[in-house]
């Protein structure tokens, strides 16, 4: 048998961070190669790094959004180009400004079947929600990491909400002690 954390994969990681000024970013857009921005669909302007692959979403504030990359190594990255591409437009950043991670999202197996409704009775209906009419996942609410976790019939999981990657993995050992005190991983 597998040990579940063993199957743990980061999806995407979220993380904000900003410049401390306005952006013209009509002008931004102008100068930054591979800029896409059209206000009439979405506020921000979205630049797309390749290596790592990720998106930051620069908005007028001067705050910065990066998604979809697949570590925080690579959120730092993608953010370290991003403000150097800035700088070349003569935009003052400074040297290292905070990034903060707002959400990870991880994938894992528990490499087993799950019976969901089982699962709802089990777990009580004070961190749950189960819908399998409007949803098929088992939404799983987790205090201690702060996280949700979906689980689905065919034993994956999907967590969201991690600050750290260490959360998911504290979540699944949860999750997987909780099912078997309730007989319901066999």
């Amino acid at each position: 048998m597998v040990d579940p954390k063993e199957t743990i994969n980061i999806e995407n990681v979220v993380a904000s961070t900003g410049i401390g000024q306005e952006l013209d970013l009509q002008s931004v857009a102008m100068d930054l190669e591979g800029a896409d921005y059209d206000p009439e669909q979405f506020p921000g302007l979205v630049y797309r790094t390749q290596d790592p692959k990720s998106a930051a979403l620069i908005f007028r504030s001067g705050k910065i959004v990066c998604t979809g990359a697949k570590s925080t190594d690579d959120v730092h990255q993608s953010l370290r180009i991003v403000f150097d591409k800035l700088r070349e437009l003569n935009i003052q950043v400074d040297d290292d400004p905070e990034i903060v991670v707002q959400n990870i999202v991880t994938s894992a197996d528990l490499g087993r079947n799950l019976n969901l409704n089982a699962i709802a009775i089990g777990l009580g209906l004070e961190n749950i929600e189960y819908e399998p009419e409007q949803f098929p996942g088992l939404v799983y609410r987790l205090d201690e990491p702060d996280v949700v976790a979906l689980l689905f019939g065919s034993g994956k999981l999907v967590i969201t909400g991690g600050k750290k990657p260490d959360d998911a993995k504290e979540a699944v050992d949860k999750i997987v002690s909780r099912l078997e005190e309730l007989g319901l991983l066999d």
